[in-house]
This record gives C-alpha cells, sequence and structure tokens, in this order.
C-alpha cells in the first residue's frame, strides 16, 4: 500500500538576505552550520536547532526510504508564515518562500508534495498568490489557524477558504503562535498545551460561527496534530449546543454534524488516541502525520496507525495513504501540471 505523510515541514534554504524581502530586520532565515546541522533564525535571534531533512531534499528521500514512506506532501515551517509583515510584502514573500519549495521538491516529482503558503492577513492577495502558486504546481496550501486575534471564521479567512475551494486546492491547517504563551512557560508547555487548545478552538470556530454553512462543501480541509483536543471534548460541545442557545445562536446544526467537512492528521502517538480519533471522525477522515523532521513527530511513520486497534487492512490502508490520496487528487476542473506527483492506491511499498 502506498504510505502518504501529510504533515512534513520544509524549511528551504533562505539566508538573512532572502528574509529582508518579508522585514527590514531579515527574518526569519536559515543558519547551516555545514555539518548536518543548522538553526533556525529570527532576525538576529536564534530560535530553533534543526537538521538537515528540512533543507535538503537529498537526506528527506533517504529518511523516506528508512521509513517506508512513498509520498510527503512538503508544507514551510510555520515561523516562515510572516502574518505580522506589511501585506506587500509577505506577498513577495510568499512567492519567494513558494518558488524555493518547488524547487526543493524538483528533487523527485513524485514523491514531494508541495504545499505553498499565503499572506493570509489580507484576503484579496491571499486569494492571488494562492492562484498564481497553483497555476505553478503546488498541490495544496498551508495556512496558520489564526492571524493574530483573528480565527479561522475571520470574514476574510473564511473568503480565502472558499476561494480555495473554487480553485480545487486542499488546505492544510497548522497551529502556531499559542494562545496563553505567558502562562506556559517552560517545557514547551506551549507546544503540548497551546497547540491541542489552539487547534480545537479553530474547529469549534468554525462549527459554532455558522462559517461551515458559508465555506462550498468541496473545501477539502485537514487539521495538524489529530485535531487537537477536539475529538475528546466533542461531546461537551454538542452537551453545550442543545443546552444553551448561546452556544447554538450562530449555528444551526450540533458541532457533531460537521465533522465530514473536514480531515485531520493521525499524530496523536497513542493507538487508543487514535481509535477514539477514527470513532469520531470515520475512517475516511483521518491521514498519516508525522510532523517530519521534527524532534516531537512521529519517529516511526504509520506506527500509530499500524498499532490502532480495532482496525482491518482496508482501514489500515486508508489511513496510511488511501485517504491522503483522495483528499490531494487533482479537482476535476483542471489537470495537474506535468511535475506533479500522481497519486495512487498502490505504490512501491
Amino acid at each position: 500500500m502506498t504510505v502518504i505523510d501529510v504533515h512534513a515541514h520544509v524549511f528551504p534554504r533562505l539566508g538573512r538576505a532572502d528574509g529582508r524581502v518579508l522585514t527590514d530586520e531579515g527574518e526569519p532565515w536559515l543558519r547551516v552550520h555545514g555539518d548536518g546541522t543548522g538553526m533556525m533564525m529570527s532576525g538576529p535571534a536564534e530560535y530553533r536547532p534543526v537538521e538537515e531533512g528540512l533543507w535538503d531534499p537529498a537526506r528527506r528521500l533517504a529518511d523516506m526510504d528508512a521509513a517506508g514512506v512513498d509520498v510527503q506532501a512538503v508544507s514551510s515551517t510555520p515561523l516562515m508564515f510572516g502574518y505580522g509583515a506589511d501585506p506587500a510584502r509577505a506577498a513577495d514573500w510568499c512567492d519567494l518562500v513558494n518558488e524555493r519549495i518547488l524547487e526543493y521538491c524538483a528533487a523527485d516529482p513524485g514523491r514531494l508534495l508541495p504545499l505553498c503558503q499565503v499572506p493570509l492577513q489580507h484576503a484579496g492577495l491571499a486569494c492571488e498568490v494562492a492562484t498564481r502558486a497553483a497555476a505553478a504546481g503546488h498541490r495544496g496550501v498551508h495556512i496558520g489557524n489564526h492571524v493574530g486575534d483573528r480565527n479561522m471564521d475571520d470574514p476574510g479567512i473564511v473568503e480565502f477558504l472558499a476561494h480555495c475551494a473554487d480553485l480545487g486546492l486542499p488546505v492544510l491547517a497548522h497551529p502556531w503562535d499559542m494562545l496563553g504563551a505567558d502562562r506556559m512557560r517552560g517545557h514547551m508547555l506551549p507546544w503540548l498545551s497551546g497547540m491541542p487548545a489552539e487547534t480545537q478552538l479553530s474547529i469549534l470556530g468554525l462549527m459554532l460561527s455558522g462559517a461551515f454553512e458559508r465555506i462550498p462543501e468541496s473545501l477539502r480541509l485537514c487539521f495538524c496534530h489529530g485535531g487537537g483536543s477536539f475529538a475528546f471534548l466533542l461531546g461537551r460541545a454538542d452537551n453545550a449546543w442543545r443546552r444553551r442557545d448561546i452556544v447554538r445562536a450562530d449555528s444551526p446544526r450540533p458541532p457533531s454534524e460537521y465533522t465530514d467537512r473536514f480531515h485531520v492528521d493521525s499524530a496523536v502517538f497513542d493507538p487508543r488516541a487514535l481509535r477514539l480519533l477514527v470513532d469520531v471522525m470515520g475512517v475516511d477522515r483521518v491521514m498519516l502525520g508525522t510532523d517530519y523532521p521534527f524532534p516531537l513527530g512521529e519517529q516511526d511513520p504509520g506506527a500509530t496507525i499500524r498499532a490502532c486497534p480495532g482496525l482491518d487492512d482496508a482501514d489500515r490502508a486508508r489511513l496510511l495513504g488511501g485517504n491522503a490520496a483522495d483528499f490531494f487528487a487533482p479537482a476535476p476542473a483542471a489537470a495537474a501540471p506535468a511535475a506533479a506527483p500522481a497519486l495512487a492506491e498502490e505504490g512501491a511499498a
């Protein structure tokens, strides 16, 4: 069966001079040390140590071979979003990043699936950049789950999501810039607690605001990290919708009736948690995601899926690759560029 990882990050080799396209400080950029290690930089400040799979496609492909991964959907590292910058500069930055991601994926276009990024702080420019990127060969778009205090149900972001539906461009939504960071000092708590909360906030916001009623049903939308804490707390949200009119004021249906409007990845790291996630979302709405190449990701891709109780071989095939093949399939109205990966149910693995 084909194994497709929908959640894998890249930081192409962009120096500080490239970062000045976005801001005068020259951020973000990548410092490569020449020994297989590097540092993600924010202006002059060190942000996070990284290893060469993040910027070297040959190393990534070798890692994929070793892990039995056939295809990765390659998306930018959230530090690169640039949502706080001037929109026009952010659009130029996204065009540059998207060009570099295409160059990176050209190392093996049959296995590396490029996802673009957009200046989400400006809906019109975001739509323009996404349209250009799709025409150039990108097979999806990677966005953060909010822009400042604007959540995914913000009218401008809803406008952008509707545009992606019209383009037939799948959307991968990633938590970032976590809420409550001043109370989550140390121990990577923003990643351990803030990220699940951010993702649940995004999903419930789209449901309870009525945004899903305004977004075309054709939109292909996936939330990273298993949808955060959403699946475990869905019963609480349904109970609140039934009992309080303030909760259901803008949503004609309870939250559980919107689970067919989006996908989630499998990055929950516990077979019992994945079993709950599949029960909540359905076997056709969960896709393998590893968070490669970061240390908090799944180091043995697909191990949680293979160990998940109650799945038969057909179910595991859907989670490991079949669902992703459908999710990233070219829209019927437009043929995929010749260099784009052709995703199939069967493959080399």
